[in-house]
């Protein structure tokens, strides 16, 4: 069992007047913050504000880049050559490297949202041509991904740094991908319950799937959305969850598999 795991979420996900969850509460709860960039949500205001709060309170600052889809959140899956999708990354990764130095902070971690993460979790040349491009820009920084699935894979033969993630308010298919948001209990909603399948995850070292298969795994990293009217009040109950069972809330190190 983890003797100390990492809780994240996305954030930064505003755009000019439109706000998108409640960063503030939630940096007083998570270890780690993944920003969005200015592609699927944020603009440099929002990341610069999220930063500097993420800053002031130790909380590890990450990049969130996604799909240019606005409209649709970075949801919709978009066909785009490799090429492209590099450029896209390094672009975000970029930006997100300048305003998080700005804040007095660095980016330790990279995460890909939405359509692009489901969508790498899958497609291992998609996933290589994003990791790939953001090492090119941040040699260093540890990739957040998903255990047991071709991000694990490509991220082994890359031998970069890794930080497996699962999520609290996720339902999970037997291959270890999510279970897809349009389907009946894809969202799991109830902070009690979240709580519960956090701790039992971290404590079985494994992705414990609907059907009921177990995938073992390194656990590093939990996700709470921060985009969900149950956001602040998720997190919250999986913090308390953890710190009960003996498991310290910190941010992750990231290590090679």
């Amino acid at each position: 069992m983890a003797k100390s795991i990492d809780l994240n979420s996305d954030m930064g996900e505003a755009f000019g007047p439109w706000r998108m969850g409640d960063d503030t509460q939630l940096l007083d709860v998570v270890t780690s913050a993944n920003v969005a960039c200015g592609y699927h949500a944020g603009d440099p205001d929002t990341m610069a504000e999220t930063m500097a709060l993420a800053v002031a309170r130790g909380v590890g600052i990450g990049a969130h880049p996604g799909f240019p889809d606005l409209q649709g959140f970075g949801r919709r899956r978009m066909e785009v050559p490799l090429k492209t999708i590099a450029n896209m990354v390094r672009y975000q990764v970029g930006a997100a490297q300048a305003m998080a130095r700005a804040a007095g902070g660095e980016v330790r971690h990279l995460k890909l949202h939405g359509a692009l993460s489901n969508m790498a979790m899958k497609d291992a040349d998609l996933a290589r041509a994003c990791y790939e491009a953001a090492l090119d820009v941040a040699p260093d920084v540890v990739i957040m991904g998903n255990p047991a699935t071709a991000m694990e894979q490509v991220v082994r033969d890359l031998g970069c740094r890794w930080a497996g993630e699962i999520f609290a308010d996720r339902a999970y298919e037997p291959d270890g991908s999510l279970v897809d948001r349009r389907k009946p209990g894809a969202m799991v909603t109830d902070p009690d319950e979240a709580a519960a399948r956090m701790v039992k995850m971290v404590e079985a070292g494994a992705i414990l799937t609907e059907d009921g298969q177990r995938l073992e795994t390194r656990i590093d990293t939990i996700c709470v959305h921060g985009d969900s009217a149950e956001a602040v009040a998720v997190a919250r109950a999986v913090r308390k969850g953890l710190e009960d069972a003996g498991i310290a809330l910190k941010p992750f190190e990231g290590s090679p598999l």
